[in-house]
């Protein structure tokens, strides 16, 4: 199955559009800022009361910043990349006047004194903010929902999550509630959502995209600090890379953000490529295989140099994910999730916690250590393989609130979401590329969903995962522009089409 629809370009209704294309209208007067923005929030008003996407409505003051870029280019003023255009932005980054609730009750009236770096650069950028968008509590599951904000839904079926913690973000971008959602990604939180929702999501390299928030009592744990990173999610790898461009721009408040040029030297011809499916220690659902093979095939016929091979020390870098940032969490984000969370989030982290070697000062040194040496081989594989092409999970996208059915499930999750954790214990670029779809037999059956299950699933959509070397996101985009070219594009959908029953 393949939904892709050509109204995407010239010609579609602004909401359809894809960033690259609405932006390129506006400044040739094919429509106004303010026409692009109005038809993004009647989309909205139609499908997020389904989806719960978008959980705090800008729209009023949208309209002033799009009649703000209308007069401006009224006035023939040079304009940015993005100018006109509608986005979202996730309510765990600060936006002035806004709350960064971070989808907690006790911060609901965290009112930010300023925008976050990210929030800056988009707006430098032209482009509109006219809501913003739902996470999990502390933004901290692959599920997005919570006791203040309540559940988002997956447009492609309510049984199925929408990712976390970039769930609003996703569903969002794939009902086409605005081209371009903000989100961020410290263990799959950009790519999982993407994959689930059958959109693209970037991770950008660790440096890449400023970040900071001015409503923050204190700095976060060092190892937050190296393993999240703010990106984008878009319908079109074009959009990715267009967005991209906007967020990574300097602020002087983020120490660790680094002037890298956004293309970096071309590699030797042709470019090769690691296909990494077989893991020991791992499973990999059929499904899951097939798609990156699919896309491996896709790859070769564009002329990459695709070969299979895996990279060094995958299981022992996986596990460092939880250990560096559940130790590093155990006397700040810990105590707060435990004070300040709902149950969901407190019964997740308890199930994680199980499956954690957690480890004292000295042995969180050690295991700092241990990732520059792991980083070094890294180094030396992308050296030979400058794209890696794997699985963004090893199973399809789960069915709701699978991390609350016990620390055996979860177990399974963390195996299963390896792919997304190893990246980010690196600081490496991830990006999450739309390839097909399972039907509801195929994907319900496989996962032994009971019938209730099946009858809410018409399909369900599965990717692929691309990863460079740090500050090499433009190798990435390479590749996935051309997958998609074979692929095609997946969204924007309707809500439960056909209905949920």
């Amino acid at each position: 199955m393949n939904p892709t629809s050509p109204e995407a370009g010239t010609g579609a209704a602004p909401w359809r559009r894809d960033a690259g294309s609405l932006a390129a209208a506006i400044r040739h007067g094919e429509f106004s800022a303010r026409e692009a923005l109005e038809s993004c929030i009647a989309r909205m008003q139609v499908v997020n009361p389904v989806l719960n996407a978008v959980v705090c409505d800008l729209s009023s003051e949208a309209r002033a910043s799009a009649d703000a870029a209308d007069a401006a280019l009224r006035r023939g003023e040079q304009v940015g990349p993005l100018h006109g255009v509608p986005v979202t932005v996730k309510v765990n980054v600060d936006q002035r006047g806004c709350a960064t609730t971070n989808g907690v009750v006790a911060y609901r009236d965290t009112i930010a004194p300023d925008d976050s770096p990210v929030v800056a650069n988009l707006r430098r950028a032209g482009a509109v903010i006219f809501g913003r968008t739902n996470t999990p509590a502390f933004s901290w599951r692959w599920f997005t929902d919570n006791a203040l904000h309540g559940r988002t839904l997956n447009p492609w079926s309510a049984a199925i999550t929408p990712g976390g913690s970039s769930g609003g973000a996703a569903a969002a971008v794939a009902a086409g509630i605005g081209p371009i959602a903000h989100g961020n990604d410290i263990g799959g939180s950009v790519r999982y959502p993407a994959y689930a929702c059958g959109v693209v999501g970037l991770r950008p390299g660790f440096g890449r995209v400023p970040a900071y928030n001015p409503s923050a009592a204190g700095e976060r744990a060092l190892t937050a600090q190296i393993m999240s990173v703010q990106g984008p999610l878009t319908r079109s790898v074009a959009d990715a890379r267009l967005a991209l461009a906007a967020m990574a721009q300097a602020d002087w408040r983020n120490p660790w953000w680094t002037p890298a040029p956004l293309e970096g030297p071309a590699p030797a011809r042709p470019i090769r490529v690691a296909v990494c499916t077989d893991i020991e220690g791992f499973a990999v659902h059929p499904s899951v295989a097939a798609a990156v093979q699919r896309a491996a095939d896709w790859l070769a016929q564009a002329g990459f140099a695709v070969e299979r091979a895996s990279p060094p020390r995958f299981a022992e870098t996986a596990a460092l994910w939880g250990t560096m940032l559940m130790s590093d969490a155990a006397d700040s984000m810990l105590p707060a999730i435990e004070r300040d969370g709902d149950e969901q989030i407190r019964e997740s982290v308890r199930s994680t916690l199980v499956h954690v070697a957690m480890t004292d000062m000295a042995g969180l040194r050690d295991a700092l250590v241990r990732r520059t040496t792991i980083l070094r081989e890294w180094g030396g594989f992308l050296e030979r393989y400058p794209i890696v092409l794997m699985p963004v999970s090893f199973e399809p996208p789960f069915r709701q609130d699978q991390d609350l059915r016990g620390p055996e499930r979860m177990g399974e999750l963390l195996r299963a979401q390896a792919p997304m954790l190893v990246p980010a214990v690196l600081g490496l670029p991830g990006l999450s590329v739309p390839v097909d779809t399972l039907d509801s037999a195929g994907y319900a059956g496989a996962l032994g969903a009971d019938e209730a299950t099946r009858g809410t699933i018409s399909a369900v959509p599965i990717g692929v995962q691309l990863i460079a070397s740090r500050f090499r996101e433009d190798l990435c985009l390479r590749a996935g522009e051309a997958i998609e070219a074979r692929a095609g594009r997946f969204t924007p959908i309707d809500p439960f089409d056909p209905p949920v029953s």
